[in-house]
């Protein structure tokens, strides 16, 4: 694509990323086109997927646009199918990636039950019937990844507790996949990114046009992270270059979790 040869070779692999409309679903799913899989971008933006996949086969890769909501069994049922139909085989490499953008209350207490119900719905029980779904077919030939997108959040509280939570959850399914599914010849990893310019933080940006200038003082690399980050770490994660890791995750965060390094200088007295 777009006369460049991507470092992870991906060919012959079918890849479904999920959330793939936007943010660091999009720029993946390019990626992973870009080392030579055939993708199955999936978002309940379904014209945002099919633009997508429109766009990466008019720059020489192969992709399909699907709609695919992950809280429904029957949506995630007929997206595998169909994308096993359009690009000639199952899904060889699953991306969990897909979010729901929810208006955030400023304290716990205030949380109705609903958000939490989606973000777990979305991000945790999404993941799961995206996997069982992929896990058949990868079983029968001994091979498979799946790549869970976390956060840091999962870690460490940086605001957002249903979300946090929910991305805890991941980090502990991530391994315990790993470990089940490993004899049958299936990798199992995470990725956890700190800050991304995304847009998931339109509404923040729109209330407050200098929060990534504020943010990037806690990050030692000195700046907020993007979208290729995130993807090229998945992909990855995704090809023979990561062949004996499974069960892992990797941070992605420009050392944000690594240590508070405001709060160095403040205990050094520089």
């Amino acid at each position: 694509m777009s006369g460049r040869q991507d470092r992870f070779d991906l060919s012959g692999r079918v890849a479904l990323v999920t959330g793939a409309a936007g943010g660091v679903g999009r720029v993946t799913a390019r990626r992973l086109a870009a080392a030579g899989a055939a993708v199955a971008v999936t978002d309940v933006d379904e014209a945002g997927a099919v633009k997508l996949a429109a766009d990466i086969s008019a720059e020489g890769g192969r992709a399909v646009g699907l709609l695919l909501d992950v809280t429904s069994a029957d949506s995630v049922s007929a997206g595998f199918a169909e994308a096993a139909g359009e690009l000639g085989g199952p899904v060889d490499v699953l991306v969990n990636n897909a979010i729901v953008a929810c208006p955030v209350p400023p304290h716990f207490h205030e949380a109705p039950e609903q958000l939490w119900d989606t973000d777990f719905d979305v991000i945790v029980k999404g993941a799961v019937r995206c996997t069982q779904a992929a896990l058949p077919a990868m079983m029968d030939r001994g091979d498979g990844v799946i790549v869970n997108v976390v956060s840091v959040n999962a870690f460490a509280f940086f605001g957002h507790p249903s979300y946090s939570a929910a991305k805890a959850a991941m980090v502990s399914l991530t391994r315990s996949l790993a470990v089940e599914y490993g004899g049958h010849g299936i990798r199992v990893n995470a990725v956890s990114p700190g800050t991304i310019r995304t847009q998931a933080w339109d509404e923040q940006i729109a209330k407050n046009p200098a929060t990534f200038e504020a943010l990037k003082q806690w990050y030692p690399l000195g700046r907020i992270g993007e979208p290729e980050d995130v993807a090229a770490s998945i992909c990855f994660l995704a090809s023979d270059s990561a062949a004996w890791m499974s069960g892992s995750v990797l941070t992605v965060d420009g050392g944000l979790t690594a240590g508070n390094a405001l709060m160095a200088r403040s205990v050094e007295g520089s």
